[in-house]
């Protein structure tokens, strides 16, 4: 016998139709996955979802994240049915419409349940890994014997497109060592893509990879609820793996000629074949936007139970505040997103004149300060651990049966680690940072643009910052990735040019409510007078009185033009020099300071080793540029620079010019 009864199948179909109708009104959506994927997404919310849509914060709530994110009808349908007060059928009705809350993919920050921006296929897995081992952490540091406060599951909705995507390789190895038991996936394996059957360019057995990946395997007809309330319920049985269940499922089923095609995938229905899917589904075809009493209140009965359950969360929150004050008031505060009070006061000022320190060793040491007082902060590496300077003194690492270290050893998984990062900094209780080089912040780039559109506190620490990266020549030597981060909006970018401008750059990365990006030297550098003007995105390290040319440098350059303007003096000329570590925070700033950095018909010359896109923005129509429009060479880093013309006397050269 059945556990399940035609009012199940109706509360499918009610994601079918919603899904068909929103299409179909749109001319435009993705309609395959959800139709597909709707026997799942039922059985999983009837009989597990731990979610109140009446409070989608709810801090201890499953997480579900829709990876294919072409299938956000699914999101909307679900969000609409259990009865997420800000998802209306109006909403509904503006399906993939400017305004509305159901854009064409998912958008955390748009529509209030959705948990993470998908729709580059991959991403979602990433960012699933990530609050998976969210989770995990919390639970190991905080939860307590009859006290566990962090206890839920992260589930996914993953296509053929996901995992062929590489982040899903980098991800699912990562989720697999670990052995993040609490995570999910479900891959909707319909057999189709968008140019047809997946067998035009995809053979993998995926059930053998991921059992390769140590992951828990099973595979079921995913139109069958019996065989997939049995299969979610293995997959909770089994703590110390993550698991994938394999559905066999129909593309678009219902609709009578185009399911099972690639014509379910992408394209609207037509009048007809919406009209004979919803004969199949038993529904009245003359309505749209249209469930049944009796199928609406099976949904918002999983809404209710939801709500009771964040009921007895609070409750035994409130137990274990009693029990154990002190640690829950640290934990509390993590979820609420607030930092210790004072917390500032850790940050290292270092000495000017002092032994000349490399940026990303400073970074070192405002790790080293900030780990004991910022209990939320979790750190990690794409194997470039010593280089990067990321490991506290004293941390542990996470690794499997114990993840309550402070630090995740990422491998080289560039673009998984951000795309984790990402997931744990949605995930809320966690500022995660990592780093790698630079240069490979291409390989991690999408996950960067999703940061910056889904607002997640992340924070990139970005070392071996430009040429300077010397010997190992021009494939590790950045030249154009400052422009192409500096061009993705919400990404706040700071390449600090020495160690007390690094110290204050950190604590935007830990006040900030988005992502930052820190670029920071491999060499060492001297270090200067602390300014917390730094923290405004640009100021006046050297001024002249009445000043005939200003010279303007990032990072490493910035001693440089120093000692330009040093050289320029002795030649009677007057020159300022201004440190500018981010054009965001500089751009934040009024109108009146801006000018009084950058007199608009003052010359200038701008020195970054990087080239120089971007910067006429700021110059005015005076200007000349020591920068670097080329690839670089392989040499020691002082040979490196001068081939390259950073140079004082080419800096001089070029400032006796614009002054003429």
């Amino acid at each position: 016998m059945s556990n399940f009864t035609d009012l199940d199948l109706a509360c499918a179909n009610a994601i079918r139709t919603l899904t068909l109708d929103a299409v179909q009104k749109a001319k435009s959506g993705h309609p395959g996955m959800p139709l597909g994927m709707a026997d799942v997404a039922w059985v999983l919310y009837k009989n597990f979802m731990r979610v109140n849509p009446a409070d989608v914060t709810w801090f201890d709530r499953d997480r579900l994240i829709i990876s294919a994110g072409h299938g956000s009808m699914l999101a909307y349908a679900l969000l609409y049915l259990t009865g997420q007060p800000a998802m209306t059928l109006d909403e509904l009705m503006q399906f993939r419409q400017v305004g509305s809350r159901t854009p064409g993919h998912p958008e955390n920050h748009l529509t209030p349940g959705i948990e993470v921006t998908t729709g580059p296929l991959g991403a979602g897995t990433g960012n699933s890994a990530g609050m998976a081992l969210a989770e995990a952490w919390l639970a190991a540091r905080y939860n307590r014997a009859s006290f566990p406060v962090v206890d839920h599951a992260t589930y996914v909705i993953v296509s053929d497109g996901d995992l062929q995507e590489g982040v899903s390789h980098e991800a699912a190895s990562l989720a697999g060592h670990l052995g993040l038991g609490k995570l999910v996936w479900f891959y909707d394996d319909n057999g189709i893509s968008i140019d047809g059957p997946t067998s035009l360019s995809y053979s993998d057995n995926v059930p053998q990879r991921f059992e390769a990946y140590h992951w828990h395997v099973q595979t079921v007809d995913g139109h069958d609820m019996d065989a997939i309330e049995a299969a979610i319920t293995a997959a909770h049985a089994v703590t110390d793996r993550p698991s994938i269940i394999c559905c066999k499922t129909i593309i678009g089923k219902g609709m009578p000629k185009k399911q099972g095609t690639r014509l379910a995938h992408s394209d609207e229905p037509g009048e007809e074949e919406l009209r004979g899917a919803k004969l199949a589904y038993g529904v009245d075809p003359d309505k749209t936007f249209f469930v049944p009493d009796e199928v609406l209140a099976a949904w918002r009965a999983v809404g209710a139970r939801g709500a009771q359950l964040q009921h007895d969360w609070l409750v035994r929150l409130a137990s274990y505040r009693a029990a154990h004050p002190e640690i829950a008031a640290e934990f509390e505060a993590l979820v609420a997103g607030k930092l210790p009070q004072g917390w500032q006061e850790a940050l290292p000022v270092f000495e000017p004149g002092g032994k000349p320190i490399a940026t990303r060793a400073a970074s070192g040491a405002v790790i080293d300060a900030l780990i004991p007082r910022v209990p939320g902060l979790l750190g990690g590496s794409a194997d470039l651990t010593p280089s990067n300077n990321t490991l506290p003194k004293g941390a542990e690492s996470l690794r499997k049966g114990d993840l309550s270290g402070r630090y995740v050893r990422y491998g080289i998984r560039e673009h998984a680690m951000t795309g984790m990062m990402n997931g744990m900094a949605l995930h809320g209780g966690v500022i995660p940072y990592g780093g790698t080089f630079f240069t490979f912040s291409d390989y991690a780039r999408p996950s960067l643009r999703l940061a910056a559109l889904g607002g997640a506190h992340s924070i990139f620490v970005f070392t071996h910052d430009s040429i300077g990266v010397g010997e190992d020549g021009p494939t590790h030597q950045p030249v154009e990735h400052l422009a192409a981060c500096r061009a993705i909006p919400g990404l706040t970018v700071i390449r600090p040019a020495d160690a007390n401008e690094t110290a204050l750059a950190w604590q935007v990365a830990i006040e900030a409510s988005g992502p930052v990006a820190l670029i920071l030297s491999r060499q060492a550098l001297p270090i200067l007078p602390r300014n917390d003007a730094a923290l405004r995105g640009a100021y006046i390290v050297r001024d002249a009185e009445d000043p005939q040319v200003l010279l303007v440098a990032t990072g490493s350059e910035v001693s440089l033009a120093l000692d330009a303007a040093s050289v320029l003096a002795e030649k009677g000329l007057r020159a300022r020099v201004v440190s500018m570590p981010s054009w965001e925070l500089f751009d934040a700033q009024d109108a009146a300071y801006r000018e009084s950095i950058f007199p608009i018909l003052l010359p200038k010359v701008v020195v970054e080793a990087g080239v120089a896109q971007g910067w006429h923005r700021y110059t005015g129509p005076l200007v000349r540029f020591v920068t670097q429009e080329r690839f670089g060479a392989s040499g020691p880093a002082r040979d490196v620079f001068t081939a390259m013309g950073f140079t004082v006397d080419r800096v001089v050269a070029e400032a006796v010019k614009v002054i003429g």
